[in-house]
C-alpha cells in the first residue's frame, strides 16, 4: 500500500536567511534580492551596538558597527530598512532580545507608516534574554527586571498583535555553548515555564486568555551532526512541551499546546579547514529537522559554508536557500505521513533523552527556577563544563571531525582559490558614514519631544507599566537605540553575568600532554620566581565567550594562574588589569570581525602602560590579510577554529613567556 494516498501534500516550511550588515541602506538591497531569489522570510541580524543598546557613535561600538548585522538607532534606519519591502505582507523574525521592546517599537511605527495594521502583522521577536546570560552575552540588565521587561512584551502582543510570536525560546546558543541534547532540553523547558509564570504573576493578559499566551511560544532549535540523536532530542521537546501545556497550565486546545520551532542548523561544528566540507555537514543537519512530519520545524534558515572564515557574501546566502529549495520542491519529502511513526529505537531514545532531561529540569525547579540557576552560576558551569568535555574529545580523537582531527592531507580548496577573501568584509569607513547619518539625525528632530518621550518611558518603567507604550511614543519622537537603553540603565542598573569557569577545578591534569605542559609550567615558574599568570580578554561588545572560556579552563588545568572577568571589556579596561594584575602574558578573543580597530587599541593602552615586552596572543576568526595589517612585535601567535589542540596552545604560550623573560 502506498502510504502517501490520501494524504494531503504537506506545505514547506519558511525558508529565511539570517542576514543584515554594513547599513539599513544596504540590508535593504540584500533582503529584497533575496525575497526575488524565492526566500519566503525575513531573518534580521543586527549589529552589536544595536543588541546591546548603545548607539553607533559610542566608545564600545567601536570597530563594531554593522559588522554583524545591521545597525538599528532610529525610526529614519527602520523605515530606510524596509524601503519597498510591505511589511503587512512578511513573516519577519528579528533576533534582538535586550532591546527587543525598542526595536519592536520602530518596526510596528515602521509598519503604520506604510499603512499596515499592526494586528494583522506575522512573525517573531527573539526576546529570549535568558540565554543571552548563558552564551550570546547581549544582556544588558539583570535577570529579574529584564524577564519583567519580557513578559510585558508578550503581555501587548497578545493582546494588540495576535498573530505574533513575542518570544522565540532559543535553545541554539546553549548547543554552540557546549550544552550535550539533555541539557538543551531541560535549560529550555525550564526557561519556557519561568517565562510563563511570570507573565500569568503579572495578569496583563485575561486568565481565559492565558492558553493563547502558551499558543504563542515558539522556540529557536539547533540541530548538530549527530543525526538520530538531534532528530530524537526534537522529537522529545514536542512531547515535553506538550506535557508542561497540558499538566502545568492546563490547555486543552492541542493546536495551542503544538510545539512550534525554528531551526538554524549548527554552526559550532563548521571548519575554516577544507571548507567545503561544510555543505555536507549543512545538508546532513538540515535533515533531521524535516524528515520527519510530526516533529518538523517550520521555518528554517541555513548557515553557509563560508560562516568559519568570515560573513558570508550574497552567493554563500544563496546557495543556502538553494539547499532548502530543492529539499521541499525536488524531493518528495512532503509527499508522506510521518516516516518514523512506530520505530522502536526512534521511540526508545526519544524516551530516554526526555526522561533524563525531566531529571535536570527538575533540578533546576527544586533551585527555584532558572533566574536562580542563573544567578549561582551553575547552568553557566555546567555548559562550560560540557563544551570542555567535547574539546577534549576532539583533542584526544575521541571525537572525529573531518578534514580536522582526522583526514587532514587535502588538496586546496577550489572554492577559496583565486580569492582574496571567500567571504564578506565590512569596511571601517562604513562606521563614520553611520555615525554621520546619526549626528545628522539628532540635529533635525525637536529635541523637546524627545526629552518629553524619555521622560515618560522612565515614569512607566519606574512604576511597572507595560514598556510597549511609552517605547512607541519614543519611536515617534525621534529617540536613539543609546538613548532608550541608557534610560533603562538608570532604573535597571547593567549585569555581569557569572563567567561559569570559577568553579571548576583546576586540580585536573587530564592528559599526558597536559602533565608535560604542568612540568614545563612549574619549571618556568621558579624562572619567574612566582607564578606563571595569564589575562584572558575580550575586547568590544562581541559576546561569544566560548573560545575564551576553554582558554582558561585549559589555563588553569595545566597550572596557570587566570584573569578572566568576562566579556564586553574596552582596551583602556585590559591594559589596566594587565598592569595591577602583573601578567606575563595577554590573550585576547575577538570574533566580530572588530579585530583591526580594537587591537591596536589595546596595544596602544598596553605600550602607554609600560608593557611593551607581555606577549600578546590573538584567537578567533581573523583573515590571514588582516593579520598583515596589524603587524606588531608584541603579537606573537593568532589561533583560528582549526586549532583546536589546547595543550600545544598552552605549551606554546609557556614558550612565549619564557622567551620574553
Amino acid at each position: 500500500m502506498n502510504s502517501k494516498v490520501n494524504h494531503p501534500k504537506d506545505r514547506p516550511w519558511l525558508m529565511r536567511t539570517y542576514s543584515g550588515y554594513a547599513s539599513a541602506k544596504e540590508s535593504n538591497l540584500l533582503y529584497r534580492s533575496n525575497l526575488a531569489k524565492g526566500q519566503t522570510g525575513l531573518s534580521i541580524a543586527f549589529d552589536l551596538p544595536t543588541q546591546t543598546g548603545y548607539d553607533s557613535d559610542h566608545i564600545l561600538a567601536k570597530g563594531e558597527v554593522g559588522k554583524l548585522g545591521v545597525p538599528m538607532r532610529t525610526i529614519e534606519d527602520m523605515d530606510t530598512l524596509f524601503n519597498q519591502i510591505p511589511i503587512d505582507k512578511m513573516n519577519t523574525s528579528m533576533t534582538i532580545n535586550a532591546p527587543t521592546a525598542w526595536l519592536l517599537s520602530l518596526y510596528l511605527t515602521t509598519a503604520e507608516k506604510q499603512g499596515a495594521n499592526i494586528a494583522d502583522l506575522r512573525g517573531t521577536t527573539q526576546n529570549d534574554i535568558l540565554k543571552e546570560y548563558l552564551s550570546r552575552g547581549t544582556y544588558i540588565f539583570p535577570p529579574r527586571p529584564s524577564m519583567q521587561l519580557t513578559a510585558e512584551i508578550i503581555g501587548f502582543t497578545v493582546n494588540h498583535i495576535p498573530k505574533w510570536n513575542p518570544i522565540n525560546i532559543c535553545s541554539y546558543h546553549l548547543q554552540e555553548s557546549g550544552a550535550t541534547p539533555v541539557q538543551e532540553l531541560a535549560f529550555t523547558m525550564a526557561n519556557a515555564i519561568t517565562i510563563l509564570d511570570i507573565v500569568k504573576e503579572r495578569g496583563e493578559v485575561k486568565k481565559e486568555d492565558f492558553p493563547k499566551v502558551v499558543g504563542r511560544i515558539s522556540f529557536f532549535l539547533n540541530a548538530g551532526i549527530r543525526f538520530v540523536e538531534e532528530m530524537c532530542k526534537i522529537r522529545a521537546f514536542t512531547s515535553m512541551w506538550d506535557k508542561i501545556c497540558t499538566e502545568r497550565y492546563g490547555v486543552k486546545d492541542p493546536k495551542l499546546r503544538r510545539f512550534r520551532y525554528g531551526v538554524q542548523v549548527n554552526s559550532l561544528g563548521l571548519t575554516d579547514c577544507q571548507p567545503e566540507n561544510n555543505i555536507a555537514r549543512i545538508i546532513y543537519e538540515f535533515l533531521a529537522v524535516v524528515l520527519g512530519k510530526d516533529s518538523r520545524s517550520r521555518s528554517v534558515q541555513l548557515p553557509a559554508w563560508n560562516e568559519a572564515l568570515g560573513l558570508p557574501r550574497k552567493w554563500d546566502q544563496q546557495w543556502s536557500l538553494r539547499l532548502q529549495q530543492i529539499m521541499a520542491l525536488e524531493t518528495d519529502l512532503l509527499e508522506y505521513e510521518d516516516i518514523f511513526e512506530g520505530s522502536h529505537i526512534i521511540e526508545q531514545k526519544e524516551k530516554e533523552l526526555a526522561g533524563a532531561a525531566e531529571v535536570e529540569l527538575n533540578k533546576i525547579m527544586e533551585m527555584g527556577g532558572v533566574i536562580p540557576a542563573l544567578e549561582t552560576g551553575y547552568m553557566k558551569r555546567c555548559l562550560v563544563e560540557s563544551n570542555a568535555k567535547r574539546l577534549r574529545e576532539i583533542e584526544s580523537g575521541d571525537k572525529v571531525v573531518v578534514g580536522l582531527n582526522k583526514f587532514t592531507e587535502a588538496e586546496p580548496s577550489l572554492l577559496t582559490q583565486g580569492m582574496e577573501e571567500s567571504f564578506l568584509t565590512v569596511d571601517d569607513s562604513i562606521a563614520d558614514q553611520q555615525i554621520e547619518l546619526l549626528h545628522s539625525f539628532k540635529k533635525k528632530r525637536d529635541q523637546d519631544k524627545v526629552a518629553r518621550a524619555l521622560e515618560k518611558l522612565h515614569t512607566s518603567v519606574s512604576n511597572s507599566k507595560n514598556i510597549m507604550q511609552a517605547s512607541r511614543e519614543c519611536a515617534l519622537a525621534g529617540v536613539t537605540t543609546g538613548e532608550w537603553s541608557d534610560t533603562l540603565r538608570k532604573i535597571f542598573g547593567e549585569y555581569r553575568a557569572p563567567t561559569g569557569i570559577s568553579g571548576i577545578s583546576n586540580d585536573r591534569i587530564s592528559t599526558e600532554e597536559a602533565r608535560k605542559v604542568n612540568e614545563k609550567i612549574r619549571r618556568l615558574n621558579t624562572k619567574l620566581g612566582r607564578n606563571l599568570k595569564i589575562l584572558i580578554g575580550k575586547p568590544g561588545l562581541d559576546g561569544h565567550s566560548n573560545g575564551a572560556e576553554q582558554i582558561a579552563v585549559k589555563a588553569k588545568d595545566v597550572g596557570m594562574e587566570v584573569v578572566y572577568e568576562g566579556i564586553r571589556l574596552t582596551p583602556e579596561q585590559i591594559a589596566e588589569s594587565a598592569l595591577q594584575e602583573g601578567v606575563h602574558v595577554v590573550g585576547l578573543s575577538i570574533l566580530s570581525g572588530s579585530h583591526l580597530k580594537l587591537i591596536p587599541e589595546v596595544i596602544h593602552c598596553m605600550q602607554k602602560r609600560g608593557l611593551n615586552n607581555i606577549p600578546l596572543v590573538l584567537g578567533g576568526i581573523i583573515p590571514k590579510s588582516d593579520i598583515a595589517k596589524m603587524n606588531n612585535k608584541i603579537i606573537c601567535k593568532v589561533y583560528a577554529p582549526r586549532d583546536y589542540n589546547l595543550n600545544t596552545i598552552m605549551d606554546e604560550i609557556v614558550d612565549m613567556v619564557d622567551k620574553a623573560n
